[in-house]
């Protein structure tokens, strides 16, 4: 016969199971039961059975109680010496043939000795396997559940981390979910759980679930201890809003339990990706290398010529997106094009092949990334992103860009199946005839331009974007700085999307810098950004974080006269035709035409309607700021453009006072 503590209070043979009814011989024998082996003092058994209504003849009810359970051992052929009486107190013999508490404690020191990783986790799973439901449900002893439960509970939860870390460490994200899920509910206050949790949500690519996990316990440890969750998960949710890679509480440990087969390429995290279609002005960093080169135009080398077979990727992985949001319309449209295309590309014309463009900070290299990610199992052979073009706007080298391509890229076997995006295009020329590019299954092309001649040879499909819908925008903000915050300051949440111009890259920042201020009123932070718009939208931990240097590269870009050109018009009211564009910047109108159609071209003006073109309030904020910075422009009159700016938000604005 075996005992089963691990649940309800049990009795088993191997086939049938007696649960013990709750009475007072069923809290003795669970007394004894949770110290195995151990001499337990009569005082303590009899505060375990009656706790402080003791009996008036307390010695002579604690030996009638242990006669009770010597009969029901004998009712199903236990030893009548199970229970031992020693001096000053009794015990229960017991290993882990008889025990289930021992069996799961033997397996737990097993897995120890078996090392880290593959060994290690199935004598993990069957431990965690003797675990039977709530434990003790049946015993009707305060004390036993007040200070023994907590303990044994606190050896599964170990058990159960050490289980979901090593999954974790091997990319098995999905299959820890719902283990996780149960464990944070049942334990709302339980850290380290929580950081598994948000971390497999977030490897998963649910970062909004992700975020919501980190405040829900923030809330619930606030509203429970009056405390801050600990330095952990406030470091993995900063982690999670930048876009990094969140690790374990001992990356080096979970590094080891990864198996050595796998690929060793995995992708690095976009830097300053952000959610809602984010920003990618800023410039990616942490890209995969590999030794070798390749000739200029020439083929694409045998896999030994350039390293060995062991450490050739395979099945590459595009980073994620954080918190992803908004761009319903187009995320649909760019997933239906990939994911409609045939395995390998088409024989005729190559690879299926979409182009995302739009001006600085409009989230196309997150909205290509996010549809990537969707269409994954359209492309077993995984997916790569080079970026093709320098900070300043000058290409790279074809041979740098092909040869960075190449080395990524998968075995010729499976290269019909990846999916390549090409980030921040500036010319076609970059896109046509780079090796390797013919044989990929699809390719995704993001740039500032319209490449309009790309368009014209190669027939992609083609998604411009824009400013994001207010009700987006609002969307953007409640998923990351949750719904109670910003339900209590609607009107002020949504000026301050205005204040942004409804530009996802604004937005993320704006965002991030509230989540880690948060008693920072929402009104209050719009009145502070106000004061020296568009200065203070930018992070001051990760200067590729803002708005003004993305805006200011894009301008370095287009060239002086284009550049001065943009500037001129931003003294307009934001809506501009020909004959305005002509008088603002003396010239006749067929030249205002060119002019207008250059800028529109680079995603610095959007089309209304035909002959009706706008700027974003954002862009034309930052133009001000920048000609009364260079003296193209008064600053009193800088100033006052920008006061009607703000009012149109339905803001104030008032002393300029430079952050630096």
């Amino acid at each position: 016969m075996r005992f089963q503590l691990l649940g309800p209070l049990s009795i088993t043979d191997g086939r049938d199971v007696v649960v013990l009814p709750p009475s007072k011989p069923t809290s003795l024998l669970a007394a004894l039961l949770v110290r195995p082996g151990e001499v337990v003092p009569v005082d303590r058994l009899r505060q375990a059975v009656w706790g402080e209504d003791q009996p008036t003849t307390a010695k002579a009810a604690l030996q009638s109680c242990v006669l009770r359970l010597r009969r029901l051992f004998a009712k199903y052929d236990i030893e009548e010496q199970s229970v031992v009486a020693v001096a000053g107190g009794y015990r229960v013999p017991a290993d882990d043939g008889t025990l289930d508490l021992l069996h799961f404690r033997r397996l737990v020191a097993e897995a120890a000795g078996a090392g880290p990783g593959e060994s290690e986790l199935p004598l993990l799973r069957r431990a965690l396997g003797l675990w039977r439901g709530p434990l003790l449900a049946n015993v009707p002893s305060e004390l036993l559940h007040r200070d023994e439960v907590p303990r044994l509970v606190e050896e599964r939860l170990r058990v159960l981390e050490r289980v979901c870390e090593i999954q974790l460490a091997r990319g098995g994200s999905r299959e820890v979910l719902v283990d996780l899920w149960d464990a944070t509910r049942a334990h709302p206050q339980h850290e380290g759980l929580t950081a598994q949790l948000m971390r497999a949500l977030y490897q998963v690519g649910r970062q909004i679930e992700a975020l919501a996990e980190y405040r829900r316990i923030r809330t619930h440890l606030r509203d429970e201890l009056g405390v801050d969750p600990g330095a952990e998960l406030r470091s993995l949710e900063l982690a999670i809003l930048r876009g990094d890679e969140p690790r374990g509480p001992n990356a080096a440990e979970a590094a080891s339990l990864v198996p050595a087969a796998r690929p060793a390429l995995l992708a690095a995290p976009l830097a300053g990706a952000g959610a809602g279609a984010a920003g990618t002005a800023a410039t990616r960093h942490g890209r995969p290398s590999w030794s070798g080169s390749v000739p200029p135009g020439g083929d694409r080398p045998a896999p030994d010529a350039t390293r060995p077979a062991a450490t050739r990727p395979s099945a590459p992985r595009l980073p994620r997106v954080p918190g992803f949001t908004g761009r319903a319309r187009e995320t649909a449209r760019l997933v239906g094009h990939l994911g409609g295309g045939l395995p390998g590309g088409r024989a005729d014309t190559g690879p299926v092949m979409a182009v995302v463009s739009g001006g600085p900070g409009t989230g196309k290299t997150g909205l290509a990334l996010h549809a990537a990610r969707l269409v994954a199992d359209r492309y077993p052979g995984g997916g790569v992103l080079v970026t093709v073009t320098g900070p300043d706007g000058t290409p790279r080298p074809a041979d740098e860009a092909a040869g960075e391509l190449l080395s990524m890229l998968p075995s010729d076997a499976c290269l019909g199946s990846c999916l390549v995006i090409l980030d921040d295009v500036v010319h076609p020329d970059q896109v046509r005839g780079l090796p390797g590019l013919a044989g990929c299954g699809a390719v995704v092309v993001t740039s500032r331009m319209g490449l309009a001649a790309l368009v014209a040879t190669h027939g992609p499909a083609v998604l411009h974007l824009g400013a994001l819908p207010p009700q987006e925008s609002y969307a953007l903000l409640t998923a990351v700085l949750g719904q109670e915050r910003v339900a209590a300051e609607a009107a002020a949440a949504r000026a301050l999307a205005d204040l942004c111009g409804h530009l996802p890259l604004a937005l993320r920042i704006v965002a991030a810098r509230l989540l880690t201020r948060p008693k920072l009123r929402l009104a209050d932070h719009t009145a502070w950004l106000l004061r020296d718009l568009p200065a203070r939208l930018a992070l001051p931990d990760d200067p590729r974080m803002s708005v003004p240097l993305a805006l200011d590269g894009a301008l370095d870009r287009l060239g002086a006269p284009l550049a001065d050109a943009h500037l001129r018009l931003a003294r307009l009211d934001g809506r501009i035709s020909v004959p305005g564009a002509a008088a603002a910047l003396a010239v006749p109108e067929t030249r205002a035409e060119e002019v207008l159609e250059l800028l529109l071209d680079t995603g610095l003006l959007d089309e209304e309607q035909p002959g009706a073109l706008r700027m974003n309030s954002l862009f034309r904020a930052h133009a001000l700021d920048r000609a009364a910075r260079t003296g193209d422009l008064p600053q009193a009159t800088a100033d006052t453009a920008l006061h009607t700016l703000a009012s149109g938000a339905g803001l104030a604005r008032s002393g300029r006072a430079r952050t630096g």
